[in-house]
């Protein structure tokens, strides 16, 4: 049942369909799907969003956004390094996780977060990854312990996006796997709290 299911927002990529960061969310996402999990990507066109301006109405685009991070059960985030840092895309996008500080889940709070950064060098994707992680925690999200790093210097994808390295291909399914793990591991953690008697869980 889709209840039974949960959902992984993906969120990545460039303006222009079939980057590499995108291609890179796909693979993660699929590897949640394949250990139970529903999916929705939203990157390219899906992500031009008005610059986030606080208390103005959120576009159509903006609003399906929003309504995706209050049903997810986690994300996963992918992005290109621009100058050192995420692009200004992800970034804007992400700006519009404020309009959840005053929902009874604020922001992404206690939501697991996997990180893939994409550079043309490693110098570049390791800033790229530590940017991701600090914005999650600022979010008050769980990035998970592995964070996908990805050298695009190097031909990774073929002309169809599926990804020719192995080492790549595991790095991006264990970002997905872990989120879908996580999610997971909380759901039987509250599932356990609400089946001990509140009797057992009063002090002596």
């Amino acid at each position: 049942m889709i209840q039974d299911r949960p959902l992984i927002l993906g969120i990545g990529g460039t303006p222009r369909r079939g980057s590499s960061s995108e291609r890179a969310l796909a693979i993660s996402l699929k590897a949640a799907e394949d250990k139970g999990a529903r999916t929705i990507l939203l990157s390219g066109a899906e992500l031009l969003l008005p610059m986030y301006i606080p208390g103005q109405p959120p576009s159509d685009q903006a609003s399906r956004l929003l309504a995706a991070l209050r049903e997810c059960q986690g994300i996963i985030i992918s992005s290109p390094a621009y100058h050192g840092s995420i692009s200004g895309l992800i970034k804007n996008a992400l700006d519009y996780a404020e309009e959840l500080r005053t929902d009874a889940r604020a922001y992404l709070d206690g939501m697991p977060v996997g990180c893939i950064a994409c550079a043309g060098g490693w110098q570049a994707v390791g800033q790229t990854l530590a940017a991701l992680r600090t914005i999650a925690h600022s979010l008050r999200g769980w990035p998970t312990p592995f964070g996908a790093m990805l050298n695009t210097s190097m031909a990774l994808f073929d002309v169809e996006g599926n990804c020719t390295d192995a080492t790549t291909r595991r790095q991006l399914e264990t970002v997905g796997h872990q989120v879908i793990d996580f999610v997971h591991m909380q759901s039987r953690g509250r599932q356990r709290a609400h089946s001990i008697p509140i009797d057992a869980m009063a002090a002596p």
